[in-house]
């Protein structure tokens, strides 16, 4: 037990390092580029989300997720899941070419045809590394994803500057796509010594499938959910409008994806070798969420408050139509831990059919919804994602009750005293930001090092003093 624990947090420290790294050049790019180009050029690599994304996930189908899962992988099992993604990527490069004139005249904007091109290649070269990251997490081992990331991350960052600073626009942003995918999967190649052998198994398939396959239908319908407003805003409002959701969507999503890559690519593997262990996993679920939480609470809340002079100092003026989508994109994303965490640990238990299910649930209540707000306009498409977030919520931990013990009503009551906490600090920056008068710099910087100083003491005190609380024994084992 030692060992494993041992272990597991050298991994997170590592995958902490990585994200931290490389989540930290990615901002410092976004603002570069959010200065450097325009509302379009964003939206139209936005466009294209949804095609590639379902692209990849085609070219995945879930069997990486399974070597992930699975405990008894052989070298068989993982060399049919390279050439299975090999032709799978091959085969939705030349689809996405294929589709290339239709993408573009759905979206009345004829760069998207060459811009396709591109992305097919990207969607190509990916293919070649995506065992080598699973085997890598699996055996979490996160400082040579680390490497890799890092690398491709500042290469490609490097070059999309040179060409943006030169003029080329969107072709900016397609060129640091496709330079990342071939960096990322040449490092991978080169750090580590896995290679495929010359074999090919249906029963290698068909026992991943087992699992991988409802996964793969889930985040099926999982990508039209979040990349379905690519659609509803870019045809039926504006590129432009596009660009505003996707700048205040992808500001949002920073430290959201920041928390999940630290946390959840190290719980999924961690939950699956305690899976035969229901208290030890209710533990781990415990242990992760307060984590999880309380970094996210006043990060999401606090940027909802300080959206407005966070944006115009960061990306320019230009970019102030974003600001009202993404102070409610922020509330949406308060609970995001405590979905990803319930979800993870019903795919380490091996109930692959049960998260089908679910996500077929959610994802219709979430499309059904997400189409109808679109008809009251951009600003009603981001409420719905808060109504939404509720209402998976309550469905994700319903399940997770039922199997686990560990109702939403004792998760909430974990979380609270970090949900308490960050109301309260809520009304300290709001009073900052009203009150007092400084420099847009001066202001944000002394309202964020009051808010963060503020919140860390009241949940400290929080969580010392509620007793009732499993957070008491994560923060204070001693007690």
């Amino acid at each position: 037990m030692a060992r494993i624990i041992k272990k597991t947090a050298t991994a997170i420290i590592w995958s902490a390092v990585d994200v931290f790294l490389r989540f930290g050049l990615q901002f410092l790019l976004s603002v570069f580029f959010a200065r450097l180009l325009s509302p379009e050029d964003f939206g139209m690599i936005a466009a294209l989300f949804i095609f590639t994304s379902l692209a990849n996930l085609f070219v995945d189908s879930g069997f990486c997720s399974a070597i992930i899962q699975h405990q008894d992988i052989s070298h068989t099992d993982e060399s049919t899941v390279f050439f299975f993604n090999l032709g799978m990527a091959a085969l939705m490069a030349l689809l996405l070419c294929a589709m290339a004139s239709f993408i573009a005249v759905f979206f009345e904007q004829p760069l998207l045809r060459k811009l396709t091109y591109m992305m097919a290649l990207s969607v190509f070269i990916s293919a070649f590394g995506s065992i080598h990251n699973a085997i890598l997490t699996k055996n979490l081992m996160f400082k040579s994803i680390m490497t890799a990331g890092m690398t491709s991350s500042a290469l490609s960052g490097g070059l999309s500057l040179f060409l943006a600073f030169h003029g080329y626009g969107v072709w900016s942003l397609a060129w640091q796509i496709l330079a990342a995918s071939l960096v990322n999967v040449m490092l991978l190649w080169y750090l580590h010594d896995w290679r495929p052998s010359l074999v090919f198994s249906m029963d290698s398939l068909r026992k991943l499938f087992r699992f991988g396959g409802f996964l793969f239908v889930s985040s099926f319908l999982d990508v039209l959910y979040t990349r379905m407003y690519t659609l509803l805003i870019g045809k039926f409002f504006s590129i432009a409008d596009l660009g505003f959701y996707t700048r205040a969507l992808n500001t949002r999503l920073l430290p959201s994806n920041f928390l999940d890559a630290i946390f959840i690519r190290v719980a999924f593997p961690v939950f699956s070798s305690a899976a035969p262990n229901t208290q030890h996993l209710v533990n781990g679920m415990k242990a992760t969420l307060s984590a999880m939480m309380l970094i996210n609470v006043p990060v999401m809340l606090g940027l909802a408050v300080i959206a407005e002079p966070f944006t115009v100092l960061l990306f320019g003026e230009k970019w102030l139509p974003s600001v009202p989508i993404l102070q409610v994109l922020c509330l949406a994303a308060v609970l995001g831990p405590l979905n990803t965490v319930n979800l993870n640990a019903l795919m380490a238990q091996g109930h692959s059919d049960l998260f089908f299910r679910i996500e077929v649930v959610k994802k219709i209540i979430g499309i059904v919804l997400t189409i109808y707000a679109s008809f009251h306009g951009v600003i009603a498409i981001a409420w719905a994602q808060v109504l939404i977030s509720f209402i998976v919520f309550f469905i994700n931990s319903y399940y997770t009750g039922h199997l686990l013990g560990y109702s939403s009503m004792q998760q909430l009551r974990d979380v609270s005293p970090f949900l308490g906490a960050g109301l309260l600090m809520v009304g300290v920056i709001w009073s900052i930001d009203e009150h007092i008068q400084f420099p847009p710099l001066t202001e944000l910087l002394l309202t964020i090092a009051a808010g963060a100083a503020f919140y860390t003491i009241t949940s400290l005190c929080i969580i010392k003093y509620s007793k009732s609380h499993y957070i008491l024994t994560v923060f204070y084992p001693e007690k």
